[in-house]
């Protein structure tokens, strides 16, 4: 009762990763059709500036404590303690991160085991927990009354460790990792080239491939005729003859612009779509990319 042009993603849709700063490539670890997990390193940067910040302001901030701890001021020894005990969990989210970067890297490329990713992942879970309950302890501690206003020198400390977060959350961008688990479908990176934050131009693009399904776009007069759950079957020219069947899973809750360009005769540019995303039964031979016709049965 309805046609209309789609186009094959996967299960998660494209995933298209890049890169929040400018910076050099010095490794590429994501490899086209592997599997990646969750919060894995695809791609590194050079890091070396980032880490003489990081170390610069690290010293910075501990020698400042140590005058602090000079000049020490009564009532405030709860606010004291809370934020050196956040700084302490920030250091340690830090190190298990980077502990899980090294694990996920050695199982994918010298026989690192699973246990080791197991562990890296739990420190990484607990040190972030401990994170969030210093950050309450913190605000717990802030909120008590009569606090005097800080000194100086726990002023002080206090901006120095602003710079040490600074400095790693700078760190931690030239290491881009996976969002999810899924497969990779695209690398763009290549060790040496200079990158830069771009949405047209992903590092790596990746999906989840458990599953695929297709995004068509009903035209506007078509669409009082598709129904969530409706069966259709889709037709590709890659495989003449086979058709792939079903299940309309989702309709979009506005009218767009078409993005899949015409195959047939070009269409009107005032034409306003509806788009459809169609859960496909089973293994299929379709690939990413593709581009399909949907076919709505009645």
């Amino acid at each position: 009762i309805a046609a209309a042009p789609g186009r094959v993603e996967p299960k998660s849709g494209e995933i298209r990763i890049g890169t929040g700063i400018l910076g050099r490539v010095v490794k590429v670890h994501a490899v086209v059709d592997e599997q990646v997990e969750d919060g894995e390193l695809l791609v590194q940067l050079d890091d070396a500036e980032a880490r003489a910040r990081l170390t610069s302001a690290e010293t910075q901030a501990e020698a400042l404590r140590e005058e602090r701890e000079k000049a020490f001021a009564s009532g405030r020894e709860d606010v004291r303690k809370a934020e050196d005990a956040i700084y302490s969990a920030e250091r340690a989210v830090t190190g298990a991160r980077i502990e899980l970067d090294g694990a996920l890297i050695a199982k994918r490329t010298s026989g690192g085991s699973d246990d080791s990713v197991t562990e890296a992942r739990k420190r990484l879970t607990e040190a972030n927990e401990r994170l969030e309950r210093e950050r309450l302890a913190f605000i717990r501690a802030q909120s008590k009354a009569n606090l005097p206003a800080p000194s100086s020198a726990e002023s002080a400390v206090s901006a120095a460790r602003t710079e040490v977060r600074m400095a790693e959350a700078l760190l931690d961008k030239t290491r881009i990792r996976a969002s999810q688990a899924g497969t990779v479908l695209q690398v763009n990176a290549k060790a040496g080239e200079i990158v830069a934050p771009s949405p047209e131009a992903p590092l790596v693009v990746m999906g989840d491939m458990s599953s695929i399904r297709v995004k068509a776009e009903v035209d506007e007069g078509d669409i009082s005729k598709i129904t969530v759950g409706q069966k259709v079957f889709v037709r590709s020219l890659s495989f003449p003859g086979k058709e792939f069947e079903g299940t309309v899973a989702n309709l979009a809750p506005t009218l767009a612009q078409p993005r899949i360009g015409p195959r047939g005769p070009k269409r009107a540019n005032d034409v306003e779509v509806r788009e459809v995303t169609i859960d496909l039964d089973g293994a299929s031979p379709l690939l990413p990319g593709m581009r399909v016709d949907a076919f709505f049965r009645k």
